[in-house]
């Protein structure tokens, strides 16, 4: 009984002056506490399920994204173009997924075994549960908290849903995102394993269909616009006039500064300006269309306009017929099968198609896409396809869980132990099927991919609650004497997290070189240089040519100084003397 109701109907007024619109459920405020909480978690490099680390602008990291995005918050905060996310489905099923805000980074942890053997969380979330629906909010309000903060000004997201929770997704996106942020809701149409009635009722019917909400990041996003055919935007052709119907309304006129708009109208005063606009884009497209010659065309006396036309071999008139850009998308996507491989293990794989539509609709060049459901990566499958097609330079994040794959399934017989190994195979084989395609035109398509695996910090951290005794408050200070990072770190660890801190990217080209006899690590054009060995302490010399060397900044491990506080002392002030800055860690 919810006693709450009870009282609010026996009561004379029920209302409230605090009450207001918007969607509430139990547990809300501790997950948005959960995106505000910060994180001791770091990503550790993984280069050996790595691929083209050295050249390689993309990334894939394996972890909880709840603690992937608020690290990611740093660097990636409003650079990010599209978010695509296909979250799990609310379908009362069990599902692996750690579900304890409290101990955070922690729960992740002791989840993937990496703290002690207790086991993985497995988080039934059956619709007899008076929780149901809470559930699935706690865990999709908090992350797409941190996934806003990291979209462009002109970003947008796209979430794949269903029936279950597409009602309250699109309430929650209205208090994330903004209402008016709202762009469509598109409808997709559902794989053939997934048409099949979920419902016991046998006056259910089949569901046909799913969908996709579209959100901005602001108001005023004006998205781009397609085709007609929800496909893609056909080029422009030179057609011949059908004179026997020959009307000013049937013609394509100038309006714009080049034929690749597909708006042809141009006001008589502006002829010269016409010219030339034409001529400029005849000459870029030289190798693509045969000129004989182009003339400027009077319609007629009383409704001048203007239309550029050429002589085909026979000698007839043709008129430019623009692109069909320049239509509203439809959001009807009913076209497209919203899953790919029906015959797969993997049966809600999304299509290749449908993503390859959202990515070639929201973003161009070198854009940054990040998906972190990541699922079978079928985001970076149709990232590198684009690309492969229109040339384009985008680049992607893909973020997923390491989640087990069941024991009797075809993944775990072939080798998969999880969803996230499985997902990097799908980019090392979707790269080289799409190489292999096109072998002389995607010679320098990026394939590869940084891999990367969330984990604690590799430095002391503060740990005490706020009621500790002072006799465990002396005896945890003496503990921070004795080193500021792990010592089984590794120096490539200590690099990532620290420039992680910093505000650098996942992909900052880093080279090592020797410097004065220390190993070191140069990051970007001479922006940083990190000396990391806490096992040999480097004489003053040495610290000074590292200045010397001119970085912007200079890291030296705390533990490399080995206590020696005059060493410290001289070589920060001699990098300040330099104009060097220092930072110890």
């Amino acid at each position: 009984m919810d006693v709450e109701k009870l009282r609010e109907l026996l009561a004379d007024d029920a209302a409230s002056g605090h009450e207001r619109f918007g969607l509430f459920w139990p547990g809300k405020k501790r997950a948005l506490r959960a995106a505000q909480a910060p994180t001791t978690a770091t990503l550790k490099p993984d280069f050996a399920r790595s691929k083209e680390w050295d050249t390689t602008q993309n990334v894939f990291i394996e972890g909880d994204n709840l603690e992937v995005l608020k690290i990611l918050q740093r660097h990636y905060h409003n650079k990010i173009k599209l978010i695509y996310i296909d979250p799990p489905y609310n379908t009362g099923k069990d599902f692996v997924y750690p579900d304890n805000y409290k101990e955070g980074l922690d729960t992740y942890l002791e989840w993937t075994r990496q703290v002690n053997e207790e086991g993985k969380k497995v988080s039934t979330n059956s619709e007899s549960d008076g929780r149901y629906h809470s559930n699935w909010l706690n865990m999709m309000y908090p992350r797409l908290k941190l996934a806003r903060n990291l979209l462009t000004d002109d970003g947008v997201i796209l979430i794949s849903i269903d029936s279950h929770e597409q009602d309250n997704l699109h309430k929650l996106c209205n208090e994330v995102f903004g209402e008016s942020n709202h762009k469509n809701t598109i409808a997709v149409r559902r794989g053939i394993k997934n048409v099949q009635a979920q419902f016991d009722d046998v006056s259910a019917l089949s569901q046909g269909h799913e969908y996709i909400l579209l959100y901005s990041r602001a108001a005023n996003v004006r998205l781009p616009k397609l085709s007609l055919a929800l496909g893609k935007a056909k080029a422009g052709k030179w057609d011949t006039f059908w004179r026997g119907t020959d009307r000013a309304t049937m013609r394509y006129e100038l309006f714009g500064t080049t034929p690749e708009t597909g708006q042809w109208r141009w006001e008589k005063s502006r002829t010269e300006e016409a010219v030339k606009n034409y001529q400029d884009y005849l000459e870029k497209h030289a190798g693509e269309i045969t000129i004989d010659d182009y003339y400027i065309d009077h319609l007629t006396a009383t409704n001048v306009k203007l239309n550029f036309v050429r002589k085909n071999a026979e000698g007839a008139i043709q008129y430019y017929v623009p692109p069909t850009s320049g239509k509203l998308l439809s959001d009807n996507w009913m076209d497209l099968t919203i899953s790919g491989n029906e015959t797969n293990e993997f049966d809600t794989e999304k299509s290749v198609e449908l993503l390859k539509r959202i990515v070639g609709w929201q973003t161009s060049d070198d854009d940054n896409i990040l998906d972190f459901f990541a699922g079978s990566a079928t985001t970076a499958h149709a990232v590198m396809q684009l690309n492969a097609e229109d040339g384009g330079k985008r680049r992607f994040i893909m973020v997923q869980l390491p989640e087990p794959t069941p024991e009797d399934s075809e993944a775990r017989k072939a080798g998969f132990k999880t969803i996230a190994d499985i997902s990097r195979k799908r980019i090392e084989l979707a790269g080289e099927k799409i190489k292999a395609g096109s072998p002389t035109t995607t010679q320098e398509l990026d394939t590869g991919f940084r891999a990367y695996t969330l984990s604690d910090t590799s430095f002391t951290k503060w740990r005490v609650s706020s009621d500790i005794t002072p006799d465990k408050l002396e005896q945890r200070l003496l503990a921070l004497r004795s080193g500021s990072a792990d010592d089984d770190a590794k120096p490539d660890d200590l690099l990532i997290e620290l420039l992680l801190k910093l505000g650098f990217s996942l992909t900052e080209t880093v080279v090592k070189e020797t410097l004065a006899g220390l190993e070191t690590h140069k990051v970007g054009d001479n922006l940083v240089l990190a000396y990391l060995n806490e096992h040999i302490k480097p004489s003053l010399e040495q610290l000074r040519a590292l200045v010397d060397a001119a970085p912007a900044k200079i890291i030296v491990l705390e533990d490399a100084f080995q206590g020696d506080d005059e060493l410290k002392t001289n070589l920060a002030q001699y990098a300040e003397t330099k104009g060097v800055e220092l930072w110890t860690a």
